[in-house]
């Protein structure tokens, strides 16, 4: 995809983070293996098979791709890529030789009957993005659809992706999440978006480009309110960093500051529980003992409103005995 971000990924360019040295294949002083071996110190008990192969890679330190995708782009008869001079990088780091073919936004409508007849034929084509994992925000999407269409076998060998990075870093809460890509551009449409997602009750994830960052914070702000978020940058290179604070401060920082260098995810909180009125406890409590246990009736309610379950179990058990 032609984004400032590539999808599922922070990007495959720039420093490498310092604990591990990237710069050029080398040798492991542990093992006396060079980096370019790698790839063969696993291998399953069979070739790869015929079919799409999703690979996942590094979103941008290279030692972060796993050995289970060298050995599939290794096997593979040539592979789907956003931009070839991104994925040839990776494969010299590796010294994995392999035909390349572009498949982006621009060509993917006219070049797809062709890789879907390949793949009918039996040829073993693996798909990546420039960075991260393929189909979050690229046109990966549809390639699969057809696939999975014409019973084209289609599997994944997973790896990193910047969004869940980005999450488990952010401090915020990882149990329900809903990833919402790459915002509108205009402020128009970005507002309505994050309209629709104002009342959503899990943390949201979005890739944003540099240069609108300060503005689409500002309007994260003014539609979700004053959130808890953490803006992302240069995941997993030398200048990784995590900012934290609330929209309107983040958006403020970054509205003085400038916009900064490097790829971005914003993480945004969930919305607060609303207090509830007594009576309206009461009623749903009543409707929820009608339908399930009271330790459950407690619990769903407690998860709604964000009141103690102890409060709400005594309540619960005075109603029973009503």
């Amino acid at each position: 995809m032609a984004r400032a971000a590539s999808g599922g990924k922070a990007g495959a360019e720039g420093e490498p983070n310092p604990r591990i040295d990237t710069s050029k294949p080398g040798r492991d002083t542990r093992s006396g293996r060079s980096a370019a071996d790698a790839g063969e110190a696993w291998e399953p008990p069979q070739a790869l098979a015929p079919g799409l192969h999703l690979v996942a890679t590094p979103i941008g330190n290279l030692g972060d791709i796993t050995l289970r995708a060298l050995w599939t782009l290794r096997s593979a008869d040539r592979i789907l890529c956003e931009d070839t001079r991104v994925t040839a990088k990776l494969l010299r780091r590796y010294g994995i030789e392999k035909p390349l073919q572009p498949y982006h936004d621009y060509n993917a409508e006219r070049v797809r009957p062709g890789i879907l007849a390949a793949l009918s034929a039996g040829e073993r084509i693996a798909l990546v993005s420039d960075a991260g994992t393929p189909l979050v925000s690229d046109p990966g999407y549809k390639l699969v659809r057809e696939a999975l269409a014409e019973a084209i076998p289609v599997t994944a060998a997973p790896g990193p992706s910047a969004a869940v990075t980005a999450l488990i870093l952010s401090g915020l809460p990882p149990d329900r999440f809903l990833f919402g890509g790459f915002l509108p551009p205009r402020a128009a449409a970005r507002r309505r978006a994050l309209a629709e997602l104002a009342t959503a009750s899990a943390t949201l994830i979005f890739y944003e480009g540099a240069s609108r960052l300060a503005a689409a914070l500002a309007d994260m702000a003014e539609m979700l309110g004053d959130r808890e978020a953490a803006v992302a940058r240069e995941l997993t290179k030398l200048h990784e960093e995590l900012r934290r604070g609330s929209l309107p401060a983040l958006a403020a920082h970054y509205r003085d500051a400038g916009p900064p260098r490097g790829e971005l995810v914003v993480v945004v909180a969930p919305p607060q529980p609303q207090a509830a009125e007594p009576a309206d406890i009461e009623a749903r409590l009543r409707g929820l003992l009608m339908e399930a246990s009271l330790k459950d009736a407690v619990t769903r309610l407690a998860d709604e409103t964000g009141l103690g379950r102890r409060d709400l179990y005594r309540r619960a058990l005075a109603l029973r005995q009503r």
